[in-house]
């Protein structure tokens, strides 16, 4: 997300957005890497813009993880063979 970044912005740390909203620190810093969060990372820890998260949070997100990847199946097991 491309937006003016402001030094009077709230923000809050991973840590303090995972209590707020049950998703992991992992998965805040991964949102912050690829720019779907606005965010700041002086140091080790990253820091959350509290707007971009709310806005974040106000989009609609498919729940739960994707589905198991089916493996592919050996040339054996196509011929009825075991």
């Amino acid at each position: 997300m491309a937006t003016d970044i402001k030094p009077e912005r709230e923000k809050i740390t991973t840590l303090e957005a995972e209590r707020r909203t049950g998703l992991s620190r992992n998965y805040f810093a991964l949102l912050l890497r690829q720019g779907k969060l606005e965010g700041e990372r002086p140091a080790r820890d990253w820091f959350i813009y509290v707007d971009s998260l709310e806005k974040f949070l106000a989009t609609y997100r498919k729940p739960g993880p994707k589905g198991p990847r089916s493996k592919p199946k050996d040339k054996a097991s196509q011929n009825g063979q075991s």
